[in-house]
This record gives C-alpha cells, sequence and structure tokens, in this order.
C-alpha cells in the first residue's frame, strides 16, 4: 500500500467480503455508481432524501456491504454493569493503570461498551494525555493552509473511506469534512511523513467514536506508538513485519506456511491491507471493534494473532488447500474469507487464546532486521521503537504529568439549575455531636455559630460573646454552596467525547 495510485482502497463488493484491489480498478466496480450516488448529494442521508434508510447500531446503511446481518447482543444488564466498571476505571485511570492493568486488558478482551469506546481508546493510546500536553495544536493546524501536494491527495480519497456509514454517506458532508481536517493536520504534524492512504481508514474509525481533534491525536498515537514507520514513503516496517509474520505462522500453522512457500507468495501480497488498516476493512464491523479494543490495550501483536488466525483456518487443512492450487487461487482464497472464521465471537476467543507474544514478536524482528541488513543495506527510515500497548505507552512518558481528569457523563446547559444535593448527617455522627453536647452542659443554650462561651479563672461561664467567623461565608450556608459549586463543575464539562456513542 504505496502512496502512489497504487494503493488499495475501499473493499469491493466481492462475495463473502473479499478486500479490494487498487484504486483504479474500484473506480469501474459495480458499485462504484451507487457509492457515488450516495456520496454526491449533500451533508447527510436524513437531509439528502436518504431517512427512509434504515441504519444499523453501528452506522451503516442496512443491506450495504457495510452492514451486519444479526449480532449476538450482550444482555441489557451486563452491558450495564460493564458500563458501571469501565466508568469507575476511567475515572479513576492513573490508579487502573498503575496497579490493576491486568483487570483492564480482560475488560478490553471482553469488549468496551460502546457508549464508551471514544473514551476509552483515548485513555488507552495515550491521546487524551497528547491532547492535554498540547492545548491548542490542532486548532493551530487546522487553521493552516497545508500542503497543496497532498491536499489533492486526500479530498480525492475522502469518498472512499466507508461511502455505506452514515457518517461519510455524502460528498463534503459534515464526517468527510472532519477526516479531511485530521489528514490534512497530520501532514503538517509530520510533514516528513505526509499522506499515506491507509491512514484514511484509521481516521474514519477514529471519527466514529470522537471528535476530530481527539481523533487526530488518537491517530498520532497510532502512527508513532503502535505502528510506527508503517505510512513512511518506503514502507520498510511493513515489509519487515511481513517477514515477521511469515516466520511466526510456520510455528502456528505448518500446513499453510508451507502451502505459502510453495507457491511463493509474499507477505506483502496478502497482508499489507490487514495490518496498514488495522483490518478496518477487512473483517465484520462488530469483529473490527473488538480487536481494536484489544489493539489498543495490547499493541500489535493482536494485529499480528488476527493475521495468523486467518491464515491458519483459510490455509491450515488440506481439505482448504484443495481449492488453492496455484497463486492466484491461494490469493482469492485469502480475499474472500470465510464468514466463519471471521465472526466476532470464534474470532475474538481465537485470538486470546493464541500463545504469541511480545517477546516473541521482538527477538523475530531482530532477526529479520539483520536478514534485511545483509541483503538490503540499512534502513532508510528510522522509525521510533514500538510500544506493545497501553501499558508501554505509559511508562515511557517522560518526567511527572498531571494525572487525567474524568469526562463526565452527564452534561447540562450553562443555564440548568441544581437542587441542593448536600447529604444528611450520618446517625453515628448525630449521636457524636449529641454526646459532646451534653458534655458540656449546654443542650438548651447552646452558643451561636458565631459565638463562643469565654470561661473566667473562677471557672464561671461568662455570656457568649461575638467571635469574628475564620471563613467569609456564614457557616450554615457553606454546605449548600460548596455542593452546588461541586455538582455545577462536574457536570458542566467543556469536553464532547460522551456525545460520541
Amino acid at each position: 500500500m504505496a502512496k502512489s495510485s497504487r494503493e488499495n482502497g475501499p473493499r469491493a463488493p466481492a462475495a463473502g467480503g473479499s478486500l479490494s484491489g487498487t484504486r483504479e480498478s474500484l473506480a469501474q466496480g459495480p458499485d462504484a455508481a451507487t457509492a457515488d450516488e450516495l456520496s454526491s448529494v449533500g451533508s447527510d442521508s436524513e437531509a439528502n432524501g436518504f431517512a427512509e434508510r434504515r441504519i444499523d447500531k453501528f452506522g451503516f446503511i442496512v443491506g450495504s456491504q457495510g452492514a451486519e446481518g444479526a449480532l449476538e447482543e450482550v444482555p441489557l444488564e451486563v452491558l450495564r454493569q460493564r458500563e458501571s466498571k469501565w466508568l469507575d476505571m476511567l475515572n479513576n485511570w492513573d490508579k487502573w493503570m498503575a496497579k490493576k492493568h491486568k483487570k483492564i486488558r480482560l475488560r478490553c478482551q471482553k469488549g468496551i461498551p460502546p457508549s464508551l469506546r471514544g473514551r476509552a481508546w483515548q485513555y488507552l493510546s495515550g491521546g487524551k494525555v497528547k491532547l492535554q500536553q498540547n492545548p491548542g495544536k490542532f486548532d493551530e493546524l487546522d487553521m493552516s493552509p497545508g500542503d497543496p501536494k497532498w491536499l489533492d491527495v486526500i479530498e480525492r480519497d475522502l469518498h472512499r473511506q466507508f461511502p455505506f456509514h452514515e457518517m461519510f454517506v455524502s460528498r463534503g458532508g459534515h464526517g468527510q469534512q472532519d477526516l479531511f481536517r485530521v489528514l490534512k493536520a497530520y501532514t503538517l504534524y509530520r510533514p516528513e511523513e505526509g499522506y499515506c492512504q491507509a491512514q484514511a481508514p484509521i481516521a474514519a474509525v477514529l471519527l466514529m467514536h470522537m471528535p476530530a481533534e481527539q481523533a487526530f491525536w488518537c491517530l498520532v498515537q497510532v502512527c508513532e506508538k503502535y505502528l510506527p514507520g508503517y505510512y513512511s514513503e518506503k514502507l520498510e516496517a511493513i515489509q519487515l513485519d511481513g517477514e515477521i509474520l511469515f516466520s511466526l505462522l510456520q510455528k502456528v500453522s505448518p500446513v499453510a506456511h508451507k502451502h505459502l512457500s510453495r507457491q511463493k507468495i509474499d507477505p506483502l501480497l496478502y497482508m499489507t491491507e490487514w495490518f496498514m488498516c488495522a483490518f478496518a476493512r477487512t473483517l465484520p464491523w462488530s469483529s473490527v471493534l473488538r480487536v481494536w479494543d484489544m489493539f489498543f490495550c495490547e499493541g500489535v501483536k493482536i494485529i499480528f494473532r488476527v493475521g495468523l488466525v486467518l491464515l491458519k483456518h483459510a490455509l491450515g487443512s488440506p481439505e482448504k488447500l484443495k481449492a488453492c492450487q496455484g497463486q492466484y487461487e491461494t490469493i482469492e482464497q485469502l480475499r474472500s474469507l470465510s464468514p466463519k472464521i471471521m465472526q466476532e465471537a470464534f474470532l475474538v476467543q481465537e485470538v486470546i487464546e493464541l500463545p504469541v507474544t511480545e517477546r516473541q514478536i521482538e527477538r523475530e524482528h531482530l532477526i529479520q532486521l539483520r536478514r534485511w541488513q545483509e541483503t538490503r543495506g540499512e534502513l532508510e527510515c528510522r522509525s521510533p521503537p514500538r510500544m506493545h500497548g497501553a501499558k508501554a505507552i505509559l511508562d515511557a512518558e517522560p518526567g511527572p504529568r498531571p494525572a487525567l481528569q474524568p469526562s463526565p457523563s452527564i452534561r447540562l446547559p450553562p443555564d440548568a439549575t441544581l437542587q441542593n444535593t448536600s447529604k444528611a448527617k450520618p446517625p453515628k455522627q448525630i449521636q457524636k455531636e449529641q454526646r459532646r453536647t451534653k458534655a458540656s452542659g449546654q443542650l438548651d443554650k447552646s452558643p451561636g455559630p458565631n459565638q463562643a462561651t469565654v470561661v473566667t479563672a473562677s471557672g464561671d461561664a461568662c455570656p457568649p460573646q461575638d467571635v469574628p467567623p475564620k471563613d467569609p461565608v456564614p457557616q450554615d450556608s457553606a454546605p449548600q454552596d460548596l455542593a452546588f459549586h461541586h455538582s455545577q463543575e462536574s457536570l458542566t464539562s467543556q469536553e464532547s467525547e460522551d456525545t460520541y456513542l
């Protein structure tokens, strides 16, 4: 997937969810006219006569190639429990990451609740921290004119990104506008890299779950921490990972490895789009989201595991190889994967159980790097080291940083009024105060809040005298004001992640 016209486009409408060919071949596909018709009529689907079209829960037009049929629904009770647990984690993120990272990993494997997925991806990837460290940076990039060399390429690619999703169905709609802003900002943020077509689907998936600024910083983390070097001009990193994948396949599925070796099929022919787009154009959408949940938590090993599972179940038995007598048939088999092996529950369980670790990947990386240097010389692109997931990214943050501020789940308009939410004192505290009052012998005549009883040297109590209050706010009104202040502060944040469900 190079940065030229040879780069892959969106998924072709072939049977079985097959992958796309080149960008030029897609323009002549049977659904090309339909996609152009859908993407060229206005700003959103409802305003342009598509209100009667049914949209699935992921935002795809029902009946399109992106939509899915019957799905395994999580029971509502279970979903609410998971939401409650994730809210607790997100509101105390640094503590959970420091002491209970394994629990976070297990919950990512179970699937992040849809209502909190956008926030969770930001916290897991470190995009939230990047945004806090660079206030106003995205706005500055957004206002800059950009390099015309990249702007034209980006604009031509906009309508190819998920054209049957309600956000991107219309040419010039809000989804395409935000996608353009994010991709343009990245070319200004990393001018040495510029724009690679495989970044567009990554950014589009992020925009389905969060606003443009947050999506930009998550894209930065994907390109710099999770998949460094993938989108550079020479694509050396993806070539190295192709060799790593092929070597790991020998241990996972010797039958598939032997067949691909005998057919002399280069890994780049089948794994480039898988890895560079993080399977966003390959798997059913429910599977894509589950894979991304684990990917943001555990890093690139999830991408390797998914690739290995697909290869193992597509080519890992003599029966399946009967239909793959040559290179063309084998590649078509990998482009038309069986829906069964891509099904969410099956695929996720296989990925979790596959014993491929970060250590194995890094060890194989060193082996393949030495072979590269022996045969081709030094790498032209010096990419930063790859971070294997959320924990590694957090640990690599330099120096102390401010704790992440939780994002509220309830937002009120600025002019909304709140009732007094101060809690009544617990019974034990009331009993203590009563005992303390009895001991002083002042049950009936206790001093006022701003008065004190003066005791003379002879032990007689003088009448209460006025004493200046320590706080300028009257004590009897302080709890109400304080409660109102805290409630207002926690409920009227300017952040908007939670509006993206």
